[in-house]
């Protein structure tokens, strides 16, 4: 592998880490001079970086616009959550046969560190308030799933179940503009606490509907948001943040 294939990957990893996080908003401009010059490298491995992103559905390649972070209309959207539903309902079914004593613990404790975070969001102002937690919300929410998927031990339906729930992770999305919808997301917490009683009482069935219905519960909460906010993504910047390398 050359050496600006390795650079290509690293960068790569910062700007899709940016993006799920919400750092980058969707409709973001990203230059590529401009991230030439804060990663302090050429050119070259900036563009197989943001080819790669494109592969992933991440950002799009605008013909005389450059490079911007994808936006994704409803009817996408909706499809994304569709998608994500069944691959984690199977994912959960194959993990009620497969999960022990220690991965329950640490469900357990995904779940209630998800929770926490959950009550502290709901406490919160909405605006700046709870847009400087919604990064950590995320990151809980895909602690819980990721342990799952562990368990399920199916890495490509991992692949694809991650791939879908790019679509629509950042926190600028998931932030509401009142407290309209607390209770979605005092549901959502809910849920994980039903799935992981479920696994651990060993209900494959059981587990597998719960786990889809939690991934469209989560679309119709994320929908009620869009609404809020006129169905609309955030506006973009005109320009590159600044990423943390």
């Amino acid at each position: 592998m050359s050496l600006d294939s390795t650079k290509a990957d690293d960068i790569a990893l910062v700007i899709e880490e940016a993006i799920v996080s919400g750092e980058l908003e969707p409709g973001t401009v990203l230059r590529q001079e401009h991230l030439s010059e804060q990663f302090n490298v050429s050119r070259t491995p900036i563009r197989e970086a943001l080819r790669r992103l494109a592969a992933l559905g991440l950002v799009s390649f605008v013909p005389n616009r450059g490079v911007r972070v994808r936006t994704i209309s409803r009817e996408e959207l909706h499809e994304a959550f569709m998608v994500r539903a069944e691959l984690e309902a199977l994912a959960t079914e194959v993990a009620a046969a497969k999960v022990g004593p220690e991965e329950l613990a640490e469900l357990e404790g995904a779940e209630r560190h998800f929770a926490t975070i959950s009550k502290d969001l709901r406490s919160r102002e909405p605006g700046e308030a709870r847009r400087s937690i919604m990064g950590e919300w995320v990151r809980a929410n895909h602690a819980f799933h990721d342990v799952v998927y562990r368990v399920a031990d199916l890495p490509l339906v991992e692949q694809l179940a991650k791939s879908a729930r790019r679509s629509f992770s950042g926190p600028a999305v998931w932030a509401p503009g009142d407290h309209s919808i607390d209770d979605l997301y005092a549901k959502n917490a809910e849920q994980h606490r039903a799935i992981r009683q479920a696994l651990a009482a060993g209900s494959a069935e059981g587990a597998r509907a719960l786990a889809r219905e939690h991934v469209m519960s989560s679309f119709h909460m994320l929908e009620s948001i869009l609404e809020q906010v006129g169905g609309t993504w955030p506006q973009p910047k005109r320009d590159t943040a600044r990423l943390r390398a």
